[in-house]
């Protein structure tokens, strides 16, 4: 009887979500107050009807109600309590119910937000918002409903898909949701300025914290996604532009974009219509995302096996949304401002170039995911687009980006001077040189790319700490009043340091395991000679059956020496399921800030021998260090108060000199 209460919970969620979404903006086109504060009360009932479903399924996990077609499906009575939780959203049906409850929370917040939000501007939001959520939960109610009942119940269920139990993965979609749904709100702020017609820098200044918010838990997501394909998967990579995970960096990319882009209309009141017009696109996105996952076009690790009839319906939901949004902006269009005129050189202009870049860096991720698949429906033929395409493509656009990245920050808003900036970004431009000759001199000149990417990782994080350095007067003043306006920096602007280092971090780690990475592929013997790698040797010591809550397991113990002086031990393992019939694989690593060692358990043969997959990735661990860098910048500059009272403050009359954000 519980479940038929979670199922009536989602039908008045869409009841109030239709009203949520037609009532208020009937009240703003009558000027009606109290249809457009309905708005706010139909957002916080909306919440409270999926919060109450959705621990209704979690109670079905949690408990083992087999009576469940999802709970059968996906759970098992000897599963971890971890993964009975996770389990609810690691599969069709219940990550659905996870995307809704995200837009309602969003929702939510909005409503009870204190920033000085117009009574026109909260209620069109609201109302896009509420219609968003009354397609979803059409979806979930008429196709994907996780309230199904079986009509006999089994003694036990299937189990969840063995490569999703692992902590990386209770974790990775809860996060790339917030950021994937987060971007609603940026698209609801926009289609209500549209609605309203009114643009401004009171409008950027609302939208700027969800759309940075969104941004920082996409980053996350995003790095947890690619470290657990890192030491889960074992194939040693951490990046395989595969269809789905580009799904999740398309939104990235104009996130990004969209996030610069907002800075502009908020510090100078240019670049309206394009904001705009990203903040549709963003969230245009996030749904074709959501729509190569769940239509079944697509076979991938991360891709749900769905009925091709809801990816039908996901399209109807993309293109009635997108199409019914770009008429409007198209509409508008015409009677928005241009804004502000500035310089060529001035950081608004480089703030447009580093817009111009993303969107095309975004354009051919999308070109690349999609091309094999439109070859596909126009003939027989099958084509894949793999690493050659993007490094071909993507990376020579991401170069002249990362360029850009250290000289914006140091630009004057309206005017300014190519050789100022120069003189500015001096020291980074010497630490450049310096990464340059270290790596060539180290590789004997063997690694010319190699030593002009890690160049370009020292020019982004020295010009990036650069903005600190100059705000606070270091080595112009004494220490102490270096200090005190060191603390009298903006939260926004210390994030943004870290934002921008933290990606230079990132390329240093991408670097490393691109140009110097080893690998060793051997049949290895218990007690029999290590393997040689990267001036490590590698042992195999011992196989010992192992018994986990809901799997059995072969577990490898190495030994690793160096120089004939143990370095330490590692244990990689082999689970199988019983409940689903599969092998999983649990890579050994052994992490310094200086490389990863990897090693992977392969298969047996009959004369006793193992296979076994070694990897050295130098600098590796700095991918995800950065990404967390970048997003813990992002939470670093939500922090501003700024951002909490939705107004500008003056700054320090001694911090005034120097370029805010």
């Amino acid at each position: 009887m519980l479940a038929e209460t979670g199922q009536f919970a989602l039908i008045l969620a869409f009841v109030v979500a239709l009203l949520q979404g037609v009532v208020p903006l009937a009240g703003t086109l009558n000027r009606d107050r109290q249809a457009m504060t309905f708005a706010s009360t139909a957002s916080l009932i909306q919440f409270a009807c999926i919060a109450y479903a959705y621990a209704v399924l979690t109670h079905a996990f949690i408990t083992s109600d087999f009576s469940l077609s999802v709970v059968a499906a996906n759970s098992h009575t000897l599963k971890p309590m971890l993964y009975k939780v996770s389990g609810v959203w690691g599969n069709h049906e219940g990550s659905m119910l996870l995307w809704v409850l995200i837009l309602a929370v969003f929702g939510a917040s909005v409503a009870l937000g204190k920033a000085q939000l117009q009574a026109t501007l909260r209620a069109n939001t609201l109302a896009v918002q509420g219609l968003i959520s009354a397609g979803f939960l059409a979806f979930i109610l008429f196709t994907s409903n996780p309230f199904e009942r079986l009509p006999f119940v089994p003694v036990e269920g299937n189990g969840l898909n063995p490569i999703l139990q692992d902590p990386g993965l209770a974790f990775h979609p809860p996060f790339l949701y917030l950021g994937y749904v987060g971007f609603s709100i940026a698209f609801s702020f926009s289609v209500a300025a549209l609605i309203e017609g009114k643009i401004d820098a009171s409008w950027a200044r609302c939208v700027r914290p969800w759309v940075l918010a969104a941004w920082c838990f996409l980053t996350i997501g995003i790095a947890i996604g690619s470290f657990w394909a890192y030491y889960t998967l074992g194939w040693g990579g951490w990046w395989y532009w595969d269809p789905v995970e580009n799904a999740s960096f398309m939104p990235w990319l104009a996130g990004t974009a969209l996030l610069h882009s907002a800075l502009v209309v908020e510090r100078r009141n240019a670049l309206l219509s394009w904001t705009i017009l990203l903040g549709i696109l963003t969230f245009t996105l996030s749904l074709i995302g959501t729509f190569l996952v769940r239509s079944g076009v697509l076979t991938s690790v991360h891709a749900f096996a769905s009925d091709p009839s809801r990816g039908v319906f996901i399209l109807a939901l993309i293109v009635a949304t997108v199409g019914a949004s770009l008429i409007l902006y198209a509409w508008r269009m015409p009677t928005l401002k241009y804004g502000a005129p500035f310089s060529m050189v001035s950081r608004e202009a480089g703030l447009t170039l580093n817009n111009a870049f993303l969107t095309v860096a975004c354009a051919t991720v999308f070109i690349g995911t999609f091309y094999p698949l439109v070859i596909d429906i126009l003939g027989d033929d099958k084509i894949s687009v793999g690493p050659p395409y993007y490094n071909a493509t993507f990376l020579p656009i991401m170069v002249p980006l990362l360029v850009a990245m250290a000289v914006g920050p140091v630009l004057k808003w309206k005017r300014d001077t190519v050789w100022g900036a120069l003189q500015r970004l001096k020291p980074a431009g010497i630490a450049g040189l310096l990464a340059l000759a270290v790596v060539l001199m180290f590789t004997l000149g063997r690694s010319l790319f190699a030593a002009a990417a890690m160049a370009l990782a020292a020019w982004v994080v020295v010009g990036s700490l650069l903005v600190l350095v100059r705000r606070s007067r270091l080595g112009r003043t004494s220490l102490g009043e270096s200090l005190k306006l060191l603390r009298s920096t903006p939260a926004a602007i210390v994030g943004l340091v870290m934002a921008h280092a933290g990606l230079g971090l990132s390329v240093i780690g991408i670097t490393g395991i691109s140009a110097w990475s080893s690998e060793v592929v051997e049949r290895v013997e218990v007690g029999g000679p290590a393997v040689k790698i990267a001036g490590y040797d590698v042992g195999l010591a011992s196989i010992n059956q192992a018994r986990g809550p809901n799997y059995s397991a072969q577990h490898a113990e190495f030994i690793v020496t160096r120089n004939g002086t143990p370095v330490t031990k590692l244990r990689s393992e082999r689970r199988f399921f019983p409940e689903r019939e599969q092998l999983t694989t649990v890579a050994a690593i052994r992490t310094t800030p200086a490389s990863n060692l990897y090693v992977v358990i392969g298969d047996p043969d009959d004369k006793g021998g193992w296979t076994v997959r070694i990897y050295h990735h130098p600098l590796v661990i700095w991918i995800w260090i950065g990404a967390l860098v970048m997003a813990a910048g992002g939470f670093v500059s939500l922090s501003d108060r700024r951002f909490r009272i939705g107004v500008a403050t003056r700054q320090p009359a001694a911090a005034r000199p120097v370029a805010a954000e």
